[in-house]
């Protein structure tokens, strides 16, 4: 157990000491309080037995109703690519939430379940999709009075000064998080706050490998999502639970970002609304990298969001997921806190995370140089033949999707999206 600063207010550093009693293993009393030592065997009574196994956070978190707690909003980063989505519903692990959840219950935060803390999400990122600014609001363990973290039904904010003493959330869950999950800020907020409903903007980016796109076509057919459509061509379609497809695009642009491979620079799409369809941006993507291409015009764009010429979706597959980020999530008032300690720390792991990917990046690197010899020899036997790519059916020409269900891409549609996209991605 590493003794803290007495510096601090008492309340942190008595609940700072007691988190890391508990990531260190030397908590368990107090962690599931009732439940018997393993290295203490106290009378062996069944029913005591069973009441520890009932007490075991995640089966029964009554044990913390009678703590103080507080409403606030969480900025969380995460890397997706190994998780299955970020909500939890799906019954597959891993997701961003479930990792969370067990953050939360491991460092005592929670005073009651997803119902009972009136957690809230700001989105509903799908699999492999990341976020460096996804909010999520729920109440949480407070170090403060109760009548301090009560928050005010008016819907103002917290005064800073209300937050002094408070847990340090960021470096509590941050120690417990896996690597691929952050938290980069927390902030009071008032108890009729919705990390759902209070959003006014979110902001997506897609990076991808410039090559020989024509990005300046890409962007002027980009600037035509600019405003209030209806974006039925640009989604997944889900008839059966949304009934309007019309939503606002505040901004759209394409821009280079600092990085370059082989000559190949690479670029981003950002994209800035007040909501989103499911699967909209990765849409939106894949047709803007036919137009790069030179395999549709700009006016198709113009066509897809005319549902009086094309009422129903044409197929054709959506954008890779990975490339897709939620950069950020706006809202009126709320200012995210992370204390300097917290804030070194993340900037340590996060440059840590990035040195490590750019060895992976390293590795692979060598493994493209040392195969040059044979693609070059390669070459050479085929005498510079060039694989024959499959031709593009125009995207107004192809079937189209049923509005009622969400019908199937064929088999050889989803290859030449396939070829189209991995042309674009370099």
């Amino acid at each position: 157990m590493r003794l803290q600063k007495f510096s601090r207010p008492w309340g942190v550093w008595d609940y700072e000491l007691q988190t890391e009693d508990m990531l260190n293993g030397s908590g368990v009393e107090r962690l599931h309080p009732g439940v018997a030592s393993q290295s203490k065997n106290i009378g062996g009574d069944k029913d005591r037995k069973k009441k520890a196994i009932e007490r075991i956070p995640g089966s029964n978190l009554e044990i913390m109703a009678h703590h103080s707690k507080r409403y606030v909003a969480l900025k969380v980063m995460y890397f997706g690519q190994r998780f299955y989505g970020f909500a939890s519903e799906a019954q597959m692990d891993p997701t961003v939430e479930s990792e969370l959840f067990k953050a939360f219950e491991k460092t005592r935060l929670l005073v009651g379940d997803k119902k009972a803390s009136l957690y809230s999400r700001c989105g509903r990122t799908d699999k492999g999709v990341s976020s460096v600014g996804q909010v999520v609001a729920l109440f949480l363990r407070s170090n403060l009075k109760e009548a301090d973290a009560n928050n005010k039904m008016s819907g103002e904010s917290i005064p800073e000064t209300k937050t002094e003493g408070e847990i340090d959330y960021v470096r509590v869950l941050n120690r417990v998080l896996p690597n691929d999950i952050r938290i980069l800020g927390w902030s009071p907020v008032s108890v009729d706050f919705s990390a759902r409903f209070s959003c006014l903007a979110r902001e997506y980016k897609y990076f991808f490998w410039g090559g020989n796109l024509n990005l300046p076509a890409m962007e002027k057919a980009g600037k035509k999502f600019i405003g209030e459509h209806d974006f039925r061509n640009f989604c997944k379609m889900d008839a059966a639970n949304v009934h309007n497809y019309r939503r606002r695009v505040t901004m759209f642009e394409i821009c280079f970002s600092n990085m370059r491979f082989e000559g190949n620079e690479l670029c981003e799409i950002r994209v800035k609304g007040s909501a989103f369809l499911w699967h909209q941006v990765r849409c939106m993507v894949a047709v803007l990298f036919m137009i790069g291409q030179g395999l549709e015009s700009v006016d198709v764009i113009d066509a897809l969001l005319d549902t009086q010429k094309t009422p129903r979706k044409p197929q054709y597959a959506m954008a890779p997921e990975i490339p897709l980020v939620l950069q950020s999530c706006e809202f009126e008032d709320v200012k995210f806190i992370c204390s300097s300690d917290s804030g070194q720390a993340l900037r340590i792991h996060l440059d840590n995370e990035c040195r490590a990917y750019q060895l992976q990046s390293a590795i692979y690197r060598e493994a493209v140089r040392s195969c040059l010899p044979l693609a070059n020899e390669q070459n050479l036997l085929n005498k510079g033949t060039i694989k024959k790519v499959a031709s593009h059916v125009p995207l107004l020409s192809r079937p189209t999707e049923q509005v009622s269900l969400n019908a199937s891409i064929t088999a050889k549609e989803k290859r030449l999206s396939r070829n189209i996209l991995s042309l674009a991605c370099g």
